[in-house]
């Protein structure tokens, strides 16, 4: 009889030293390393997201497609407010069919003629006005691609560092549940703890790293995406984020942020705006044919080896093609028409994808907030007490692993509030309409 007294202590005193191994093991899930391993080439993006924006803005294709677009576009300028090329022209007159030649010594009169066409009425200020229109709206286009395609780059970056962030978690709670595992298998096999306890721990296992495989599938096509918008290969090293993606809005509220695309300040509604004024002058140099164009020139006339003479010329454009001048001036107003409307459409449209994704954005924004002062700090206190509880035996495995899980779950909701955040601010950030 007096052995039982003494297995009992032996036990409890193995039961103190195992609780007393399983606190530090529980305290390595403080620190979060990175992820990132990978060893990257210090000239390659991935830093920070202001290294992403540089490196797309200067490599970028389809950038530089839109780039050398925009240099065309604002070379028609000069093209369309230039003259029309004069003509030059010679006719022989007198040649004999009995000794025909093309000698203008040899004929009976040659005439030397140029002439200069002369679009009056502003026709040429006009043709000016509508190529300038459409260099500033291939330069907002670009801009507004700009936009686009920094947003998407931001948001692949801000899962690339949301997903490493997230590995480094979730390997932290593996390596601490094979800790749990192990003890819960030597109080298994000392009789202090059922069999299910490491079963359980094996479980929990399990479904850790069942979401480690899909974070890191989610990383690697951040990764992909990421460089595909940078113009790299899908498989280029990135740099290890030194930080969160640093992505601040510039309006303090909704109404200011919808004020500012009201002033025209997103490069889509100023390529619209153009595009209205382009069409505008389109209908009035339409309007402005009904008027007649002259042509002015001047001649000399030879005969034998000497010049005879000279002339004048005065030519007069008859615009006697009245339907098809109506016509024209219809399609004309119909573009207007049709310009203006795709102007109210990028308005409305913009406004509407602001305010959703403030909404988002600010959403995102409370869940990051409650979770940082709410949650995780109850969570992280509710697993102290279950681990000085289980320390002492008064709460059992389940109690403890539960409590484990759920601190570990709010920390995982506070990065995923935090990626949510951080992509409704990218989101954002484009809409409100300042140009890279």
């Amino acid at each position: 009889m007096p052995v039982f007294p003494f297995c009992r202590a032996v036990r409890t005193a193995r039961k103190r030293r195992y609780a007393w191994w399983l606190a530090p093991a529980l305290a390595c899930l403080l620190p979060v390393q990175s992820a990132f391993a990978q060893q990257a080439d210090p000239s390659a993006p991935g830093a920070d997201a202001a290294s992403i924006r540089s490196w797309l803005l200067t490599h970028n294709f389809e950038l530089r497609a839109q780039q050398a677009e925009t240099e065309a576009a604002q070379a028609q300028v000069t093209v369309a407010g230039s003259l029309p090329n004069p003509v030059a022209g010679m006719a022989l007159q007198g040649i004999s069919p009995r000794h025909p030649s093309l000698f203008p010594a040899n004929v009976g009169s040659t005439t030397y003629q140029l002439r200069q066409p002369l679009p009056l009425w502003g026709k040429r200020a006009l043709a000016r006005g509508i190529a300038e229109q459409n260099a500033v709206a291939t330069d907002a286009n670009r801009n507004a691609t700009a936009l686009s395609l920094l947003a998407q780059a931001e948001a692949a970056y801000v899962r690339y560092w949301h997903a490493g962030q997230a590995l480094a978690l979730l390997d932290d709670q593996l390596v601490l549940l094979r800790k749990v595992e192990e003890i819960a298998g030597v109080r298994y096999a000392l009789g202090m703890a059922p069999q299910q306890d490491a079963i359980r721990a094996q479980v929990e296992t399990s479904r850790v790293q069942g979401l480690r495989i899909a974070l890191d599938d989610g990383g690697k096509e951040a990764t992909m995406l990421l460089n595909l918008l940078l113009s790299r290969r899908p498989d280029a090293t990135l740099q290890a984020p030194a930080g969160p993606p640093l992505l601040p809005v510039a309006s303090p509220t909704l109404g200011a942020a919808l004020a500012r695309l009201e002033q025209g300040a997103h490069p889509a509604l100023q390529a619209a705006q153009a595009q209205v004024q382009a069409a505008q002058d389109s209908l009035r140099l339409r309007q402005r044919e009904r008027w007649p164009d002259i042509s002015v020139g001047i001649g000399a006339m030879q005969r034998g080896n000497r010049i005879d003479g000279y002339e004048l010329m005065l030519e007069v454009e008859l615009p006697l093609q009245r339907r098809a001048l109506h016509a024209r001036e219809r399609a004309a107003r119909a573009l207007q028409d049709a310009a203006q409307a795709r102007a109210e459409a990028t308005q409305t449209s913009l406004d509407g994808a602001l305010g959703v994704a403030w909404t988002q954005w600010r959403s995102a924004q409370r869940q990051r907030q409650l979770l940082e002062t709410t949650r995780i700090p109850q969570a992280e206190a509710n697993f102290n007490s279950a681990l000085a509880s289980y320390q002492v035996g008064e709460v059992d495995f389940n109690a403890l692993l539960d409590a484990l899980t759920q601190w570990q779950d709010a920390r995982l909701a506070q990065l995923d509030a935090q990626r949510d955040e951080l992509l409704g601010a990218a989101s954002v950030r484009a809409l409100e309409g300042d140009t890279p």
